[in-house]
């Protein structure tokens, strides 16, 4: 059965306990800004970075399989070029569900890092900023969400 990117992104958002690969040891990073709303909207995320120890007072940890206990899902802030890697470590992790994040350019995402989840079968989100679908972000990410629906690119619901 096929699922909808979207409903991969409410899948996703639903587990309140996330891993969070390549958050930023900089307090200024726009990822430790998404890390700290996460937080505040009652989502347990796990700092997964190897050259941190700690994260907004949270322990972080090296690589994904070292987590514990272990997540269900992982948002992966990295460069493209790591993508690969880091969804092999979800696979051997046993995390089902990635979120390969991206504002402008090419984020996270990767052809090598997506043809692997699609080989394994974990429920992708290739692309997106979890912004554009959290209920009372900013303006800021609301727009970008409607510019993508002008477009024709912003993932609809699936017709049950």
């Amino acid at each position: 059965m096929s699922i909808s990117a979207r409903e991969n992104i409410d899948e996703f958002l639903a587990h309140k306990r996330i891993a969070f690969v390549g958050v930023s040891r900089d307090p200024r990073d726009f990822s430790r800004s998404l890390f700290r709303d996460l937080q505040k909207r009652g989502y347990e995320v796990v700092p997964v970075n190897p050259k941190a120890t700690d994260i907004e007072g949270a322990r972080c940890f090296a690589r994904l399989q070292e987590v514990s206990p272990p997540v269900e899902a992982a948002l992966v802030m990295t460069a493209a070029e790591t993508s690969e890697s880091i969804v092999q470590d979800c696979a051997a992790a046993g995390i089902e569900r990635v979120w390969l994040h991206r504002g402008g350019g090419v984020g996270a995402v990767s052809d090598a890092a997506v043809k692997f989840c699609q080989e394994r079968q974990l429920k992708l989100v290739a692309g997106y900023c979890p912004y554009m679908f959290l209920p009372q972000s900013s303006w800021f990410h609301r727009a970008h969400g409607l510019i993508l629906k002008l477009q024709g690119r912003y993932p609809a619901c699936a017709a049950h």
